[in-house]
């Protein structure tokens, strides 16, 4: 009796999820299974509503009360449904607090401080990152140890040098010290080192690129989605910044923060025209959040399948 040898066992042999071997008909199980869909749950989708609600209450809120007048917005209940002052409210605090100007100067202000922000940070990072040298690591602490000095403790002596350099009440004295931040550096430092791997900096080495090269070539379109996150956060937060410009600055050439100042000065403050300032003041960051966020999500997961 003659008899059949048997099939070797490979590592790559196509298996179950109980262990066992799958024939043709398991594999084409296997793989449909692979690219079957996976849906949330009714729980989720119960989750992610709430928490929408919770977002957008705060906007809705604002918009509520831009649309009333003072009296109504100081009652008990108070309205939740829009009232029909928006627009009149909206444009009283266009004109009281002179936010066409302050928008033009919070959109240079923001501007340069993320491209500023962006450029030197991801410069930086990829040098701690990826290049060695000579006191790196202590560079890099001395750089993540000033985000422990709160800022307050400078405002003396940086008024003291803007004053001498000319630049008091103008746009200068609010970009010229805030065009790179120590967040920023350690953000980009830490996504380079897990994202660009070394092997591509020492073939760019081998073919006889130099380090600025390597940069525009290789690393920053490795950076592109980090670069695209700490854009936004930088500009948000540079748009809302409201302690240093309301110092250096005075209203006849504002920022949006400082402008909307304007509207609370008196004895009696109009509620509903402050919340129509805030609601002008909070359009251009939706407008740039509406127009920019799918390509900045669709970057983030692009970098992450990558990495």
């Amino acid at each position: 009796m003659t008899t059949q040898s048997l099939p070797a066992r490979t590592g790559t042999e196509a298996r179950t999820p109980a262990g066992r071997p799958a024939g043709r008909g398991g594999r084409r199980l296997l793989r449909q299974r692979a690219g079957r869909q996976h849906h949330a749950g009714p729980l989720s989708y119960v989750l992610l509503g709430i928490m929408a609600l919770l977002s957008i209450f705060p906007l809705y809120w604002t918009m509520v009360a831009a649309s009333t007048d003072n009296t109504r917005v100081s009652q008990t209940p108070p309205p939740f449904l829009p009232g029909p002052n928006l627009f009149s409210n909206l444009a009283r605090a266009w004109d009281e607090a002179a936010m066409g100007k302050a928008m033009i100067n919070s959109l240079i202000v923001a501007g340069v401080i993320a491209l500023s922000t962006v450029m030197f940070a991801t410069l930086a990072g990829f040098a701690f990152a990826k290049l060695r040298f000579k006191g790196r690591n202590v560079l890099l602490m001395l750089v993540i140890g000033t985000m422990m000095v709160p800022p307050q403790l400078g405002v003396v002596p940086l008024f003291m040098m803007m004053a001498e350099l000319g630049w008091s009440q103008q746009l200068p004295a609010v970009i010229f010290p805030t065009l790179v931040s120590a967040v920023g550096v350690f953000f980009m430092r830490q996504y380079l080192s897990e994202a660009l791997p070394d092997e591509l900096v020492e073939a760019g080495r081998v073919d006889g690129a130099h380090s600025l090269r390597i940069f525009w070539s290789i690393v920053l379109p490795v950076a592109r989605p980090a670069m695209a996150v700490l854009f936004m956060i930088t500009f948000v937060h540079a748009w809302n910044d409201f302690f240093w410009p309301f110092v250096v600055l005075d209203m006849t050439n504002p920022t949006v923060p400082v402008a909307l100042t304007q509207l609370s000065a008196g004895y009696v403050r109009d509620q509903s025209l402050i919340m129509a300032g805030a609601l002008l003041g909070t359009l251009p960051l939706l407008a740039m959040f509406i127009v920019f966020g799918r390509q900045i999500v669709s970057g983030i997961m692009a970098g992450a399948v990558k990495g």
